[in-house]
């Protein structure tokens, strides 16, 4: 079994339990997850079974989208609506003063971890720490925000939200720090109170299945109709059929030539279309990036 599943994560799931879970159901051990969702957070998660965990690798870099609550007038040590209140005000927010800060937000950005997050320093996870009363200094990562939208009430939950923004950002941005940050700039503190990943490089929310979905297929052995194929993740490449004999050669690590007159990345397959292996040609010469059979 191989392949990849879009989850429509579960608020109040981690995504360690939405893996553990699915295990089970698919009786397989190799699978894993395409990016950590909190567990207040719902939306786009992938999930790679089989040999299709060769390429979560490939997928960390993917850019993200984001519908986010941003509460307001409350600053918590979580940095969201589910933390400890740190401290509050009754400060007044217009439309017009949040939609006059997106700029000094959008472009290349240095962001500081916040301290309940998985980050490692010295070995230590931070939230560890946190949950020990212990804060410490963490250095500040290269992120981007590439667009903060102002959405409508109407387009998501609002109940427990002042405003509703939708965010694309690279990877590694944290939108409860960047929540936060709003809140501090506009001088009245801010939370995260909703999350839902809508995208996540080409998985987006509209084809993501939801978790009882895939559980009910898999006890109905159906799950292929839940799966995408591995190779959709280097759609970006073009490919190449080899022979039988070279592709042998090249995955058994033989020096491989091709009659190909374009240097670059390929997707490489058998003659009967199955995904052998990411490579990259040079003179001719083929080499394995990485390898999907066997």
């Amino acid at each position: 079994m191989q392949g990849i599943i879009n989850i429509d994560k579960p608020a109040d799931w981690t995504s360690h339990d939405v893996v553990a879970k699915l295990r089970g159901a698919l009786k397989i051990k190799r699978i894993g997850h395409g990016g950590t969702l909190d567990p207040m957070a719902t939306g786009v998660l992938p999930i790679f079974v089989g040999n299709a965990t060769r390429c979560v690798e490939f997928c960390e870099s993917f850019d993200k989208e984001y519908i986010a609550g941003l509460k307001l007038g409350i600053v918590t040590d979580t940095q969201d609506i589910t933390g400890n209140t740190l401290r509050v005000s009754d400060a007044t927010v217009s439309e017009s003063d949040l939609l006059g800060i997106f700029d000094r937000f959008i472009g290349e950005q240095k962001q500081v971890p916040p301290m309940f997050s998985a980050v490692k320093i010295g070995g230590k996870k931070l939230y560890e720490l946190a949950r020990r009363g212990v804060e410490i200094d963490r250095p500040a990562r290269d992120i981007v925000i590439h667009g903060i939208e102002l959405l409508e009430p109407s387009l998501g939950d609002c109940s427990a939200a002042d405003f509703l923004l939708k965010v694309s950002c690279s990877k590694g941005t944290y939108i409860r720090t960047l929540m936060n940050d709003i809140g501090e700039v506009l001088g009245c503190g801010g939370v995260l109170s909703s999350l839902t990943r809508t995208k996540a490089g080409m998985f987006h929310i509209d084809n993501a299945f939801t978790l009882n979905d895939v559980l009910s297929a898999a006890g109905s052995g159906s799950i292929s109709d839940c799966m995408m194929q591995t190779d959709i993740v280097f759609s970006e490449h073009p490919p190449i059929t080899l022979t039988d004999t070279e592709a042998r050669r090249c995955l058994n690590g033989a020096p491989c030539h091709i009659a190909s007159s374009y240097d670059g990345v390929f997707r490489f397959y058998d003659g009967f279309g199955e995904f052998l292996f990411l490579g990259e040609v040079e003179r001719s010469s083929v080499s394995v990036i990485k390898r999907f059979v066997g």
